[in-house]
């Protein structure tokens, strides 16, 4: 298991924290993601077949790009 984090800026709002972790929650091999507006950060535990470079191209798709 692994765990990525990633600063996020684009954060805020509570429909922004659903919609991230609704997306990032459907790739195969995310098992936990957190998203939080007051700290504007997102943390992804996931495993193979995901890498990090999936979810950080996925945040850029949904217009949640890290910093």
């Amino acid at each position: 298991m692994s765990t990525v984090e990633f600063n996020v800026p684009g954060i805020n709002c509570g429909h922004c924290e659903n919609t991230i972790k609704m997306e990032l929650g459907e790739l195969t091999g995310v098992s936990k993601v957190e998203a939080s507006s007051v700290t504007k950060s997102v943390r992804v535990e996931y495993e193979t077949p995901a890498t990090e470079e999936q979810i950080k191209e996925l945040l850029v798709e949904i217009n949640y790009a890290p910093a």
